[in-house]
């Protein structure tokens, strides 16, 4: 299977083009959810690729308003190149779509987009998810402060903690998507000091989860200080070590989920997510 049996065209792709500014940028990242949009130029030999704008770029820098100045250089990918190549781009660049390029922007692929390839069969999928888990573990205590855990997750750069209740039995998970839902923009500051520009404050936060960002900003957003079991997913989906990377993907894309506790009987042994599926292709 290759990149372009699994990716989005072109035709189907958002972009933008220089020049331009950072507004045309978040007409998208607030209306679509988009965690960052391919930036092109038109030339006398065509369409050019550019690089990227992604939602960190425009929170790193609020006061930056030309689109040229935004563009960030990426990895990229051949639309021939095999699913396996892209995998392998993914996991070590860290990059969760990569654009499909061959001098002119042809499409983008994701990790969903891999993940749905090894759900579907088409391409390998029968490791035992045991061996391609991850043994250390993001948790979190059920009577944390959701505050507090906030930054917890922040801190670990992960976008979930495991949340275990006072006999230390797992009891639950905590997502940014959790804490998306409940957090509130804090509007009227009168010194806003290094945050994003105010006009950007809703679209920073809205959709996060949508997009498979870990970025968290906390400056002007109100979190409800009331514990994690308020706030936690407690009818918890979990894996056993020989479930194959197949069957796990296919769990993910049908609940809609990115990672997956690892039991051992009744014991959390790791964590399963998305992106570790890619590593039985790599």
């Amino acid at each position: 299977m290759n990149v372009a049996d699994a990716m989005t065209p072109r035709e189907d792709v958002v972009t933008v083009e220089i020049p331009g500014t950072r507004d045309d940028v978040l007409e998208y990242l607030q209306e679509r959810t988009f965690s960052s949009v391919p930036v092109i130029k038109q030339t006398d030999d065509g369409e050019q690729f550019r690089g990227i704008v992604s939602r960190d770029t425009l929170i790193n820098n609020p006061d930056e308003d030309q689109l040229a100045l935004l563009v960030k250089e990426v990895p990229t990918i051949a639309a021939d190149a095999a699913i396996e190549d892209v995998a392998r781009l993914i996991v070590e660049e860290g990059e969760r779509r990569i654009p499909v390029v061959d001098g002119r922007l042809e499409g983008i692929i994701t990790v969903t987009d891999v993940i749905r390839a090894i759900a579907e069969g088409k391409v390998e999928g029968d490791t035992p998810v045991g061996e391609l888990a991850r043994k250390d573990v993001n948790c979190v205590y059920a009577g944390t402060p959701l505050p507090v855990a906030e930054r917890e997750l922040a801190y670990a750069d992960v976008p979930y903690g495991i949340v275990l209740d006072d006999d230390r039995d797992l009891a639950g998970i905590l997502t940014e998507v959790d804490i998306i839902a409940v957090a509130e923009v804090v509007e009227g500051e009168a010194d806003t000091g290094e945050s994003i520009a105010n006009q950007d404050d809703e679209w920073m936060w809205e959709g996060i989860k949508a997009v498979g960002n870990s970025y968290m900003p906390t400056r002007n957003v109100e979190i409800p200080n009331e514990p994690v079991s308020e706030f936690m997913t407690s009818d918890l989906l979990t894996v056993g070590k020989r479930r194959t990377a197949r069957e796990t993907a296919q769990t993910m894309l049908n609940n809609d989920i990115e990672q997956i506790p690892l039991l051992s009987g009744d014991a959390l042994v790791g964590i399963v997510r998305d992106v570790d599926l890619l590593e039985a292709l790599v």
